[in-house]
């Protein structure tokens, strides 16, 4: 299983999120590659400092930009049960190299006008994947998400309406244990005090991310 977590806006939350699903997954017993291939390269010091912390990840990380990211997904996948590839927040070279060899995309969108907007330009990227790579699956969850009041309920049925991508009723919900379990080099399955309704969020998404 090949998975993306990409958008092309910044500030979403793309690689909070592809490093909880990587330590979810290995946790679970799956052998996973993360493959950071945002060049500010946050997955890879999330890894360096979970490695620091706990003396090992857990999982293998590689940092692949450009065309690598094709070429070289395509020689490693077989060596693990699942692949997560986190890409930068704009439109690159890297995502659309991922594109073209991914099993799945996960979109995380927050609940604000411009960010559901910028989804319209996922979509086309999606579109030309597609012609390389039909069976894609493009898929758009809320992140960040507010815990009550009707923002979340606007940008869900905002998300179903984008052609091309899945809009999910699966979210994150904004909960401070997602920073401070990154601080610690860990995932929110991870700390203490448990939230357990970030837990259960994780579980939830990543239970349709990886179906």
């Amino acid at each position: 299983m090949i998975l993306v977590v990409g958008n092309t806006k910044g500030g979403v939350g793309k690689t909070t999120v592809a490093v909880n699903l990587a330590v979810l997954r290995a946790l679970a017993g799956r052998d996973v590659l993360l493959v950071d291939g945002d060049e500010q390269g946050t997955a890879s010091l999330f890894t360096q400092l979970r490695a620091d912390t706990l003396g090992k990840p857990g999982y293998t990380s590689v940092a692949l930009h450009g065309a690598a990211v094709r070429t070289q997904v395509r020689q490693l996948a077989p060596k693990y049960q699942d692949v997560i590839i986190d890409v930068g927040g704009r439109d690159t070279g890297s995502l659309r190299a991922a594109l073209t060899v991914a099993d799945a995309l996960l979109v995380p969108v927050q609940p604000r006008s411009f960010d559901v907007w910028a989804l319209d330009q996922v979509a086309a990227l999606v579109k030309e994947a597609r012609e390389i790579n039909p069976d894609l699956r493009a898929m758009a969850f809320l992140n960040a998400a507010d815990a009550q009041g009707r923002d979340n309920a606007d940008a869900q049925q905002a998300l179903s309406e984008v052609d091309g991508v899945e809009g999910l009723k699966a979210m994150l919900v904004r909960r401070k244990a997602f920073p401070n379990a990154a601080s610690q080099g860990r995932a929110v399955t991870e700390i203490q005090p448990r939230d357990a309704k970030a837990i259960e969020e994780l579980g939830a998404l990543a239970d349709i991310a990886f179906q």
